[in-house]
């Protein structure tokens, strides 16, 4: 092989990896506002979602944002709670999963006292791996409340948490089945509360705070059995529940420009009011959450 062909081949080689290295740094789909190179092949995104309603109907809603804009879906939806949920993310087992950016960030640090939207999104990038990210954060927020019925709110007294140091000894408290390992260490340490019994209630929670079976609950704000039960969400005044923006958790090499964009347009449209309305007709008037988000995605010009 002559000298110049050595040289030839040597040049064409530095060209191709500079070309495959400023590709790779270009494709970064959450880099500048969501930008990057296409998936080669078209590959498939897979939209996982936790094992609740609400959650079950945004990762219907971002499914079907996604396929209205071309790319291929598979939908893996009711699959269990965050502990789960994230390994199969960072694994690329799952794409997309609907999150709550604050409940995500107490998952990862326990000790963040990050407040307000853009600080516990930029306290989340800084704690997720290289592998995961997050997109735009919706305005629609579901925090945690811990709930009570009139009843019970009348009868002792209660405005906020606060108000339960020295009787939650006496009540029992319910929520999803991951709720306690989660929460019982938080609600001693910031507001002194030990409770009498821990029940996993999960999505029956408000059904359970009317029936009497439970006295405290951990009944998200976005439901609208709140509402229809006359129930009483406690005052948070000491921010032991962060603010809970929807927004896209993804593995960053599955997402592309397109698909990226379809999930921002979704949380550019998606509020608070609208969401709990969607909500009533998923929990209350018991309609299939794939006709409830195909209605949203129409009406919003996204579907």
């Amino acid at each position: 092989m002559t000298t110049r062909l050595v040289r030839t081949l040597t040049a064409a080689a530095l060209v191709l990896g500079a070309a495959a290295c400023s590709s790779s740094a270009g494709g970064d789909p959450l880099a500048a506002g969501g930008s990057g190179a296409p998936r080669s092949g078209g590959s498939t995104v897979v939209v996982g979602s936790a094992n609740f309603p609400e959650n079950v109907l945004l990762a219907s809603v971002y499914s079907q944002a996604l396929k209205a804009k071309g790319v291929k879906v598979e939908e893996k939806f009711n699959i269990g709670s965050r502990e789960v949920l994230y390994g199969q993310l960072q694994s690329g087992a799952l794409t997309v999963l609907p999150e709550y950016n604050g409940a995500l960030l107490g998952y990862l640090d326990a000790k963040s006292t990050a407040s307000g939207t853009e600080q516990v999104n930029a306290a989340l990038k800084e704690k997720l791996p290289s592998a995961l990210g997050i997109l735009d954060s919706a305005a629609a927020e579901d925090k945690d409340s811990l709930t009570v019925s009139k009843e019970t709110a009348d009868r002792l007294g209660l405005k906020s948490v606060a108000d339960l140091a020295g009787k939650s000894g006496e009540l029992a408290v319910g929520g999803p089945p991951e709720f306690k390992s989660r929460r019982e260490q938080q609600f001693k340490d910031v507001y002194g509360l030990t409770f009498k019994e821990w029940k996993p209630t999960g999505d029956t929670t408000a059904n359970a705070l009317k029936d009497g079976g439970i006295q405290v609950g951990n009944v998200f704000t976005t439901d609208p059995r709140i509402v229809q039960f006359g129930l009483v969400p406690l005052a948070d005044p000491k921010n032991l529940f962060s603010v809970q923006n929807v927004t896209p958790l993804v593995n960053r090499a599955g997402v592309d420009a397109t698909a990226s964009a379809a999930l921002n347009a979704v949380s550019a449209k998606l509020d608070t009011a609208g969401l709990t309305a969607l909500m009533k007709r998923v929990s209350v008037d018991k309609e299939d959450p794939s006709a409830v988000a195909k209605d949203w995605l129409k009406t919003n010009g996204l579907g």
